[in-house]
């Protein structure tokens, strides 16, 4: 077992639920910002070439801005997957779990703090 109560439990899964609608939402934002970031940036050529590198920029950072609410949001529905096998705080290296403050610090933690340290460990 996971060792959570059922209050701490429910008070994760309602904290994942509420940063899932509200990563969707900055999502949805990014995403509406006058651009398919799919498609490539279109040149106009009355523009000035300062203006042309200022759209590049922006069109840029809007598109990394996207790709990491949607790695975010990726994790927490990672985490609430975990809630309905029945799995969710427990570590997914060595099994144990990974207890109540790492997972009230970091909800989507998939790690307990040992199987955590030797991962960073072994980055370079």
């Amino acid at each position: 077992m996971n060792g959570l109560d059922d209050q701490q439990w429910r008070g994760l899964q309602a904290r994942l639920e509420r940063a899932r609608a509200a990563l969707l939402s900055q999502l949805a934002d990014d995403l509406d910002r006058g651009t398919d970031l799919r498609l490539p940036l279109p040149h106009v050529a009355e523009a000035s070439p300062a203006d042309n590198a200022s759209q590049r920029t922006l069109h840029a950072a809007v598109h990394e801005a996207a790709t990491h609410t949607a790695r975010q949001l990726d994790i927490v529905r990672h985490a609430l997957a975990r809630f309905d096998q029945q799995s969710y705080g427990l570590c997914e290296s060595c099994g144990e779990a990974i207890g109540y403050s790492r997972l009230n610090a970091r909800p989507e933690a998939r790690f307990c703090i040992n199987c955590q340290t030797r991962l960073e460990r072994r980055r370079p």
